[in-house]
């Protein structure tokens, strides 16, 4: 099985970028994060016709996550992370897809730090972190993929001086990081790549695709139960070079899901 996540910074208007890489690529199962649209503007029909079924939770201008299947229609086990009834924003969608628990995640971005944008990344993150361990409590397969807006550690960041203050480097929000892995969680990229310089973000500006000034964000966490049947993983560069494409690179993991029934 190809799980990819991929932030597409606007579903509708990056329609195109996403369904030639679909074509391309073939992953049996996307999550996608910023789809930036309501609900009934999601793009389904035009999915379908491409071969993939979805379930979402949109927000109008802004967030808004998404879980593509292959060939089938995901079912859909949770909308919204729980801990908040309070929270407004479009940011976690989770289904089963053939026996694994698939959470696809856009973590708040937080700056400017501080500030009320901080606290409330700060606090998402330690909802997550509760969410997590009761995931990892029902010892199944659990994937949870998504853009984390947050950069681990100094090999994962281009020029790491210069981010030292900002939201998504500050040491509280690796640190958070670092424990919710520690729950039990496998870095999928890291795991597979423990010294490469890996980047699944580059922004617009100064040429930042070309030069390779970039930031790894955008991560997979793999429960005990699925990670030892990890394959492969790696960012998927080349549609972050097309016309009119998203700041990030889809990212993809391939699971030898016979080793799982096995294992």
């Amino acid at each position: 099985m190809k799980i990819a996540t991929y932030n597409v910074n606007g579903v509708l208007g990056r329609l195109p970028v996403l369904l030639k890489w679909l074509k391309e690529d073939r992953p049996d199962v996307v999550c996608l994060q910023e789809l930036k649209t309501a609900d009934d503007k999601f793009p389904r029909e035009e999915l379908e016709k491409a071969g993939y079924g979805a379930v979402w939770n949109g927000q109008k201008s802004w967030n808004g996550v998404a879980i593509l299947t292959r060939g089938q229609k995901p079912h859909l086990t949770r909308k919204g992370l729980p801990g908040d009834p309070s929270d407004a924003h479009s940011r976690y969608i989770e289904a089963a897809v053939d026996g694994i628990l698939i959470g696809a995640l856009y973590l708040p971005n937080g700056n400017p730090a501080p500030g009320p944008k901080w606290d409330y990344k700060l606090a998402w993150f330690r909802r997550l972190q509760e969410y997590a361990a009761e995931l990892l409590e029902l010892e199944v397969p659990v994937v949870l993929a998504g853009d984390y807006n947050v950069m681990p550690a100094d090999i994962d960041v281009y020029k790491p001086e210069r981010w030292l203050d900002d939201a998504l480097f500050r040491p509280e929000v690796r640190r958070a990081y670092a424990d919710l892995v520690a729950q039990g969680w496998t870095d999928a990229v890291r795991h597979l790549h423990p010294h490469e310089r890996i980047y699944t973000f580059w922004k617009y500006w100064r040429n930042s695709f070309e030069r390779d000034a970039g930031l790894r964000i955008d991560h997979f966490l793999l429960s005990p139960a699925i990670a030892s049947s990890l394959q492969s993983a790696e960012v998927r560069r080349k549609p972050r070079g097309w016309e009119h494409t998203s700041d990030h690179a889809p990212v993809m993991i391939e699971l030898d899901l016979a080793a799982l029934v096995h294992g």
